[in-house]
């Protein structure tokens, strides 16, 4: 298992909306929000389903990112 220096609140992101140029929030690792045990899934295993063929390989944590001014959704891959 790696590390995700965002899961773990070692760094912070700033990513910017493309739509508005607000700052978007981090809301966490996109497996998190697929149902109500996933936050406690095996890492690894969840990235297999995260809708990345590669991140377990690349060791890359999908973070979903959301926009509350103009409502704008994006995922960003951040490195283990």
């Amino acid at each position: 298992m790696e590390f995700c220096p965002l899961c773990n609140g070692v760094e912070t992101l700033i990513v910017e909306c493309p739509n508005c140029q607000t700052a978007m929030e981090d809301q966490g690792k996109v497996t998190d929000f697929f149902d109500d045990y996933s936050a406690y899934m095996d890492i690894d295993m969840m990235k297999m389903y995260d809708g990345d063929a590669n991140s377990l390989e690349n060791h890359e944590c999908l973070h979903y990112f959301y926009c509350y001014t103009c409502h704008h959704e994006e995922t960003k891959a951040m490195k283990d």
